[in-house]
């Protein structure tokens, strides 16, 4: 399944299913549990993080995600195939920020984590492993430890 190679341990953070029937051009969909995924959107003025929650399909043949429009109302987000692909996300003036479709793609999530704690002393004793399990617990505990 491809939450196995994105999502490890996905079947553990497994949310019961609604009670709803879902059902594509192919006929019905079936549903075995909802999850919650991050989305880190990199962006030079600053990461755009959301966390929307996934319907999980057990006879689905995609390779990915699909952010519903729900989602895409929530958070304010366009996406516009013109001449040049982009999606823009906010909808206050001056809050709006405009993203070249292929950056988002070919921004690797553990060079996005290294560069979030680069200016942060963590110390030379840890292993790789070490290093990457603390990095990952302060961001998902972020507000603990900052204000941002």
């Amino acid at each position: 399944m491809y939450l196995d190679n994105d999502f490890p341990n996905w079947e553990k953070q497994l949310f019961p299913k609604k009670a709803k029937n879902f059902k594509s051009a192919s006929g019905k969909m079936s549903s075995i549990g909802r999850i919650i995924k991050e989305i880190i959107i990199p962006h030079k003025k600053g990461n755009i993080r959301l966390n929307p929650e996934f319907l999980v399909l057990d006879d689905a043949h995609i390779q990915g995600f699909l952010l519903g429009t729900d989602y895409q109302r929530m958070y304010g987000i366009d996406i516009y195939n013109s001449k040049n692909r982009h999606i823009t996300i906010g909808t206050k003036k001056g809050k709006n920020v405009s993203l070249d479709i292929y950056q988002i793609s070919a921004q690797d999530p553990l060079e996005e984590l290294l560069n979030e704690f680069r200016e942060g002393q963590i110390s030379t004793n840890l292993t790789g492993k070490q290093k990457l399990s603390l990095m990952k617990m302060l961001r998902k505990n972020r507000p603990a430890f900052s204000n941002g």
